[in-house]
């Protein structure tokens, strides 16, 4: 029986990888969730011992092929330190060790992590959903109630606005025929009880202002005017009852959010600086990955130009929104054109120590890089991408 330790195996379950070392009295994992991983190879260019490997990413996340992912493990290599986790910009890597998410490498050793910048102003923010819409990782964490109407749970109607309503019913018009009652969940007609002593139908109208999101509909649907609605001022915000946060753990930093906002009430700062260039003469065109891929909606087919309008030009088949992107290298792992674009990352936002490791792993991002993804001939589903 063989018991040398440690024991490596790796096993796929869904959409995650999971990578495992059996040490005699410790197992490790490392899991990658494949829905999260971009491919930008950040991971790669960061792991100490370099275990892992850009894959296929552009028919990966096209959704061109099923098998492997967007960036390989070798988990034979993999000494478990958890640089790729705090190095990951898209939260798709995590440490866990006995079966707990941990972290040495913070924990023990010490190691820099991203200097987030995700603030809200509370004072500022309307609480829309302008931030929600056009936030492309879904890191946005909206928990505020309906302006008015009530759900599928019945919540109270305009239980997130604070109005002034008011309401009258006048008692001489009204015949209790039950029609506002019917309609609204604010209005109970309670009538009296049918008695051939007096004949005559009589009753009351009870109105919950707690449930009056001030419609108007009531008055509207009244056969006899006996209804009045005076909807009084509406505060301009919602109430206390909810907040819109920034999940910083799935914020890329793209700054759609911060850009977007009508009320300038969002800070984000990007964790990369730098700069990069798209060259249409070298783009193929018809091609679409480098738009497929890209985790910050920042790349864009342009419009056309008019013929006139060209003045000798090659035109763009494809570009990129600089205010969006967060130069994180996932369009040049998966284009298959050489020096279609190019990446130069110059300064990355860290805060804490930064360690010798750290130096090392800074100077491999600062690394320009330009697109010429092909296959490894030695290694399968392994690509590799050209440095300047």
């Amino acid at each position: 029986m063989n018991t040398l330790f440690p024991k490596y195996s790796k096993r796929q379950d869904g959409c995650f990888t999971i990578m495992e070392q059996k040490l005699l009295k410790q197992v490790n994992n490392l899991v990658q969730d494949n829905s999260k991983c971009t491919g930008c190879g950040i991971c790669s260019e960061a792991c100490p011992e370099e275990a892992i490997s850009i894959g296929p990413v552009g028919a990966y996340r096209r959704g061109a092929i099923e098998y492997g992912s967007p960036i390989q493990v070798d988990e034979t290599k993999c000494s478990y330190c958890g640089v790729c986790v705090v190095m990951c910009p898209f939260n798709a890597m995590s440490l866990e060790i006995d079966g707990e998410a941990k972290l040495p490498i913070l924990e023990k050793e010490g190691f820099p992590v991203y200097d987030m910048v995700t603030e809200i102003d509370h004072e500022k923010c309307s609480q829309c959903t302008t931030c929600e819409d056009v936030c492309p990782r879904e890191a946005i964490i909206r928990d505020v109630p309906l302006f008015e109407g009530t759900d599928i749970f019945g919540l109270k109607k305009a239980e997130a606005v604070n109005a002034n309503t008011e309401f009258t019913c006048n008692d001489e018009k009204c015949t209790y025929c039950g029609l506002c009652g019917e309609i609204c969940q604010a209005i109970d007609v309670v009538r009296k009880p049918f008695t051939p002593e007096t004949g005559v139908l009589d009753g009351e109208v009870i109105w919950n202002k707690d449930f009056c999101d001030g419609c108007q509909i009531c008055q509207s649907i009244c056969p006899n005017e006996a209804i009045e609605v005076k909807r009084g001022k509406i505060e301009k915000k919602l109430n206390n009852s909810g907040l819109v946060e920034i999940e910083s753990e799935e914020c890329c930093t793209c700054r759609w959010c911060a850009i977007s906002c009508p009320t300038e009430a969002i800070t984000v700062n990007k964790i990369f600086e730098g700069e990069i260039t798209f060259n249409p003469s070298k783009c193929p065109g018809g091609c679409s990955t480098c738009y497929e891929v890209c985790p910050a909606n920042a790349i864009y087919m342009p419009t056309p130009k008019a013929p006139a309008d060209m003045h000798n030009e090659v035109e763009a088949k494809i570009a990129v929104n600089k205010d969006f992107c967060v130069l994180c290298g996932a369009c040049v792992n998966s284009c298959p054109s050489e020096d279609a674009i190019v990446l130069k990352r110059t300064a990355v936002h860290m805060k804490g120590k930064k360690t010798d490791l750290f130096k090392k792993i800074e100077a491999k991002l600062l690394v320009p890089r330009t697109s010429k993804v092909r296959e490894d001939k030695d290694v399968f589903g392994k690509a590799q991408v050209k440095a300047l």
